[in-house]
């Protein structure tokens, strides 16, 4: 970690009294000038009522539109636009409005992945965290979950009296690692838990010890009195699980468990972004009103 530029970028948030959101998957030296670190719901509401009106998010696209959309009077900036969650990317407007006119008594449940166009055309957005008490407290017996195959088939276990229309949508990342691969490593480790986010294969989800969030999955390692575990989801979560677990160990299925675009926000472009307080997160106004009533309502329902 580059400690001078990293205490470059501390005093001049200070000075700027400006606020660094990062997400888990970041890379750990921006986790580790980040003021908080947490998961897509956790930062959605930190953005929203935290008093500071400059907000550095480092994450994907998605998350600084969220934040822009929860609240538009401040200034919300992308250290990379170009670091984009593919997932978001993968469900089409038109394929919404197809589905919406073959069904009726019919929620559309976004996932908080996905574009601000996309929560525009959607009833309410959901967290991996939130979800299940959100489409429980929904009224309709129609689901139609987006964009994510994997968490919406998962979340039909849970819930069995909502009949759940699926999209094909995935997360790379998470959709790469198998359960031949975590079996492998549970051979090797025979001790060790298996904890999984839910946006894995279902056959994976299976084998798993614990299914949740990234910010569930550190709640129980470090309530857990096991000392290894097999991690199921992006290598990020692992500052924080070693940050808070140093006694314990922990082991990734594939060297591939990356998010690259969540690698693209550096300490470089961290520091250029707060200097110049310049690639500003907007969005239309007209997609921003009916975007907001999707989160507002995620909130509301998941209290």
């Amino acid at each position: 970690m580059n400690k001078e530029l990293m205490e470059h970028i501390k005093r001049l948030k200070e000075d700027k009294k400006a606020l660094i959101l990062a997400h888990y998957y970041v890379n750990d030296d921006i986790q580790e000038v980040a003021d908080f670190v947490g998961d897509s719901y956790y930062l959605s509401k930190l953005a929203m009522e935290r008093p500071e009106d400059i907000i550095i998010f480092c994450g994907v696209s998605f998350m600084g539109e969220s934040a822009k959309i929860l609240s538009p009077n401040k200034t919300i900036i992308s250290p990379n636009v170009d670091a984009k969650c593919p997932m978001a990317y993968m469900i089409s407007i038109d394929k919404i409005k197809e589905i919406r006119e073959k069904y009726n008594d019919l929620a559309v449940v976004c996932y908080i992945n996905s574009t601000s166009e996309v929560k525009a055309n959607s009833d309410v957005c959901v967290t991996s965290s939130n979800a299940i008490k959100i489409i429980k407290n929904l009224k309709e017996k129609n689901i139609f979950f987006i964009p994510d195959n994997n968490l919406g088939k998962y979340l039909s276990t849970k819930i069995k009296n909502k009949n759940f229309i699926f999209h094909d949508g995935y997360c790379p990342i998470h959709k790469n690692v198998s359960k031949e691969q975590v079996i492998k490593l549970r051979d090797i480790h025979r001790d060790a838990k298996i904890v999984v986010h839910p946006e894995c294969n279902y056959d994976v989800i299976s084998i798993g010890d614990f299914v949740g969030s990234t910010s569930e999955i550190i709640d129980y390692v470090c309530k857990s009195s096991q000392k290894e575990f097999i991690v199921c989801t992006e290598e990020g979560i692992l500052y924080e699980l070693k940050n808070k677990n140093p006694e314990k160990n922990f082991y990734t299925v594939t060297p591939y468990q990356i998010c690259n675009d969540m690698k693209k926000i550096t300490l470089e472009n961290l520091l250029r972004s707060l200097t110049n307080l310049d690639s500003q997160v907007l969005v239309d106004d007209g997609i921003k009103v009916r975007a907001e009533k999707a989160l507002k309502n995620m909130h509301e329902l998941a209290r």
